[in-house]
């Protein structure tokens, strides 16, 4: 167990994704199945998928938490886009590492599994492998060099080969990523935070650890306390559930490793969007230390989540503008409404002088306006001439105007739909649909199921069938059991049939995955659909549940919908759509070679494929082996 748990300490966070494995004598290189780079990140053999992120922290008496062992910075035109890779914890207790020996060089060519570099921790020596693909710009940190800090920058990667030239030559370790990093959140916005959240004093703290919020998933950039299990004083054990954390995957549970005393809490419970790495409670080994850390002032200046604007010098390209406006926005009307500011103090900086949105916050800031509201089709400087009954009634139709009330609601979106929803676009964009669809007769599958109840008792649903039969038929056509190398610009085939199904849930939706569905029953498929539905309801799904699958099946059989054509999970190449079954009238060859009419169930099936995997002979020869499997469905039993 301790060496698998080991084996999984390395994958740090997105967008990095790196993982270490133990070196032997007898290890060699290998190649990476299709469900291993799916998956993005390895098996699980603990009961719960939590991963050592969550030892980031600071050991003992230092004064900062490391910084994840990947961050990714996108720099303006003098340098390129890069990746600054850091030592990463490969195991609970370290702190630091030696480079025993670089596998690639300066230049090289980084493909998905490749290992960039042996690396000598407390426990033993790990290869480092890469989850991604680019080029190794520049060593940081040479071949033998020792105790090497965890968090410390040791390589630079860019995607393209002709950003190797751009990356600076005096790139040299912390303080250029420290450096880096600001510039990057100064050109994002006026606002920048006061300290990093991943920064915090604990120099006159006792013996302690520094727990982060851990990356739970490839795709996870921050998360939310869902619950504290723990409470602060309490003891824990090795294998204690500290807290929940809601991902943008589903809710996990996070696991102590080691044993100790809960001191501080920095991330109460509730709290949202916490930066992966961003420090959320402090654990200490003795229990007399506890009222130490309690006492001390770190947690009450609110280090996560706040973030203190710093304002610009007003001096500088100080234009002059005017007063009076011509226009108004309706989201600027219904901020002067809310704050009762005199709009016509407001200087209009839109096109044609519109008085905005940015215009009123930018005054609710500095303090310009009254609470006096006058609003006008133009605000023009008043004249003699202006007669008052005039100036009233369009004041008071203007304040009607003002206090209808609204017409929408804002809901909060939970971090799975967030992501659900940029992964949909990405999609949809960046991947070349191609719909077919086809009818199939539902009778056999309808009288087999009976059959199935009524002499085994076995209780199978529609959909467990529908699995089985897509299984088969990609078995007989492997081509469409395949997917896209965007890096290679080939395909590349699967070699096993794992079928994702989309699971609805107040979360958003799920696609837990029947794997190797072709060498299970119909029934073993029955019982792993209803316990993987479950665990996507309650939010109990173990990564290596969700992540991977090689072909979606999406069915609203149980809605009155007939047909429907549904997007693409990448980096799968294709889903099916199934529709409901519905009852026609058909012409059907009788035994004496007449044909009648008669009355048949047909469901309608539209695939979605990956046009730069399926093409139509691809796409025709999957949609005929299904034909074939509803046409004879006792083929199953084979």
């Amino acid at each position: 167990m301790a060496l698998s748990r080991l084996r999984h300490a390395a994958i740090f966070r997105a967008p990095s994704l790196f993982r270490a494995r133990l070196i032997s004598p007898s290890s060699t290189l290998r190649s990476l199945s299709c469900s291993e780079v799916l998956n993005h990140i390895p098996e699980v053999t603990s009961l719960r998928p939590i991963q050592f992120p969550m030892f980031n922290g600071v050991h003992h008496n230092s004064s900062k938490v490391v910084l994840p062992s990947g961050v990714r910075y996108f720099s303006s035109a003098e340098s390129a886009s890069h990746t600054v890779l850091t030592m990463p914890a490969l195991s609970p207790t370290m702190n630091q590492g030696n480079i025993a020996r670089w596998r690639k060089k300066e230049g090289d060519k980084i493909e998905v599994g490749d290992v960039l570099c042996e690396i000598e921790t407390d426990k033993a020596t790990l290869e480092f492998e890469s989850l991604e693909e680019g080029f190794l710009a520049k060593i940081l940190v040479p071949e033998g060099s020792k105790d090497v800090p965890v968090g410390q920058p040791i390589a630079i990667t860019v995607e393209e080969a002709d950003a190797i030239q751009k990356v600076p030559s005096t790139f040299n370790g912390d303080s250029e990523v420290g450096d880096a990093a600001g510039q990057q959140n100064v050109a994002q916005g006026d606002a920048v935070p006061e300290a990093s959240p991943v920064s915090i004093d604990t120099s006159d703290l006792p013996p302690h650890i520094v727990l982060g919020m851990p990356a739970l998933s490839p795709t996870m950039n921050q998360g939310n306390i869902a619950k504290w299990r723990k409470h602060e004083g309490d003891k824990i054990e090795v294998g204690d559930v500290l807290c929940e954390i809601e991902t943008d995957k589903a809710t996990l549970e996070f696991e102590s490793l080691e044993e100790g005393f809960l001191a501080k809490i920095l991330a109460p419970e509730g709290s949202k969007d916490v930066s992966v790495g961003q420090p959320i409670a402090i654990t200490v080994e003795d229990a007399d230390h506890i009222e130490a850390v309690k006492a001390s002032s770190i947690g009450s200046n609110k280090v996560v989540k706040e973030e203190k604007p710093i304002l610009q010098d007003s001096t500088k390209d100080v234009r002059p503008q005017k007063t009076g406006f011509k226009r108004i926005s309706p989201a600027a009307k219904l901020l002067i409404s809310e704050h009762r500011l005199d709009a016509s103090s407001i200087p209009a900086s839109g096109p044609l002088g519109t008085l905005s949105k940015g215009d009123v916050l930018a005054a609710i800031k500095s303090g310009i306006g009254s609470s006096k509201i006058s609003l006008g089709k133009a605000a023009m400087p008043s004249s003699p001439q202006t007669h008052p009954q005039t100036a009233s009634s369009e004041s008071a139709g203007l304040k009607s105007d003002l206090k209808q009330p609204d017409s929408y609601e804002d809901l909060p979106n939970s971090q799975i739909r967030k992501v659900i929803a940029a992964r949909l676009l990405e999609s949809k964009q960046s991947t070349p649909h191609l719909y077919l669809s086809t009818d199939v007769m539902l009778d056999s599958l309808l009288y087999f199921r009976k059959e199935l109840k009524e002499k085994y008792d076995a209780k199978v649903s529609v959909n467990d069938i529908v699995i089985k039969v897509v299984a088969i038929a990609l078995k007989n056509v492997p081509e469409a059991n395949a997917y896209w190398d965007a890096g290679k610009g080939e395909v590349v085939l699967c070699d096993s049939v794992d079928i994702s199904i989309a699971v609805a849930t107040e979360k958003g939706l799920m696609t837990p995955i029947i794997r190797n569905a072709d060498q299970k029953s119909i029934s073993a498929i029955s019982l792993e659909v209803k316990e993987l539905a479950e665990k996507a309801r309650t939010g109990k799904l173990k990564p290596n549940e969700f992540q991977g699958g090689t072909f979606s099946i999406s069915n609203l059989g149980m809605f009155p919908v007939d047909r429907f054509c549904a997007i693409i999970n990448p980096p799968q190449a294709g889903i099916l759509a199934v529709g409901r079954g519905n009852k026609v009238v058909e012409p059907v060859l009788g035994p004496d070679g007449i044909e009648m009419p008669a009355v048949v169930t047909k469901m309608n099936l539209t695939l979605s494929a990956d046009h730069r995997v399926f093409d139509g002979k691809v796409g025709g020869a999957f949609l005929a082996a299904l034909n074939s499997n509803f046409t004879d469905i006792q083929r199953l039993l084979l």
